[in-house]
């Protein structure tokens, strides 16, 4: 049997399962879009650690959990004839061939930017009113933020150079710095949002992920912080009991270590 009968088979199972426990199991029976909408994101945020740690194997579990919801949400919209796994791997497939004519059509490009940049402009033309329609209301900000910033870069609203928005990024800290002056909690507010946004935008010039180059600071705290726990442990002292002093002595044994 080929790979792709062994893929196609495997697929044919997950789908059949999925009937079968829509039919008889209680909990698969109750589930309606809404009430997995939760654990989805759950999963995704799973999959995210297991890359982040370079898990191969806890990544191919991930993606099958996320595989699963997928199938399951098919398999609620066909029970109303609205959709099925047919009419997503179809609907896919056509907007694919469609947004990439350098492929399957006769469109040449020179480089990503450029198959980004045509991107962009092919949706506009699918009836979207703004090139940031595709954005979701409910990312987390910082992340939601990469994303607004890649989608204008798209059609051309960018910086041309690094230093020009590590510049930015200055010019933001000084405004921030006054307001703190002024102790004026709502403008302070606003100038930090102003110097995190122009972060975000640096990172992307020093092709640095923002969401994956602060999950790995706080890994890096969490690890060194449980380190100085347990040599409070050790020494039989609580941390409230400890000095900054002496607490600072473990955390840069932690940081060597």
């Amino acid at each position: 049997m080929s790979q792709r009968k062994n893929q196609l088979a495997a697929f044919d199972r997950l789908l059949t399962i999925m009937d079968e426990l829509r039919e008889q199991c209680p909990w698969d029976k109750k589930q309606t879009f809404q009430s997995l909408r939760h654990l989805t994101i759950e999963e995704t945020y799973e999959l995210g650690d297991a890359i982040l740690d370079n898990d191969l194997n806890e990544i191919k579990n991930e993606l099958g959990d996320l595989l699963l919801h997928i199938v399951f949400y098919s398999k609620i919209g066909s029970e109303t004839n609205t959709f099925d796994i047919a009419d997503v791997a179809n609907g896919i497939c056509e907007k694919l061939i469609h947004r990439h004519p350098h492929i399957y059509g006769d469109v040449t490009v020179q480089d990503e930017e450029e198959v980004k940049k045509n991107w962009e402009a092919l949706k506009l033309k699918e009836g979207k009113t703004s090139v940031l329609e595709g954005v979701p209301k409910s990312l987390p900000a910082l992340v939601k933020a990469s994303r607004i910033q890649d989608k204008v870069k798209g059609v051309g609203f960018d910086w041309e150079e690094p230093q020009q928005v590590f510049e930015k990024v200055q010019e933001e800290l000084g405004e921030l710095q006054e307001e703190v002056n002024k102790q004026d909690h709502d403008k302070i507010e606003a100038e930090f949002g102003d110097v995190l946004f122009s972060m975000i935008n640096y990172a992307r010039f020093l092709n640095v992920n923002p969401e994956d180059a602060l999950e790995r600071t706080n890994k890096k705290f969490i690890k060194r912080f449980q380190y100085l726990e347990a040599k409070s442990k050790e020494i039989k002292k609580s941390l409230s009991e400890m000095t900054l002093a002496e607490m600072d002595v473990y955390w840069e044994e932690a940081k060597r270590s």
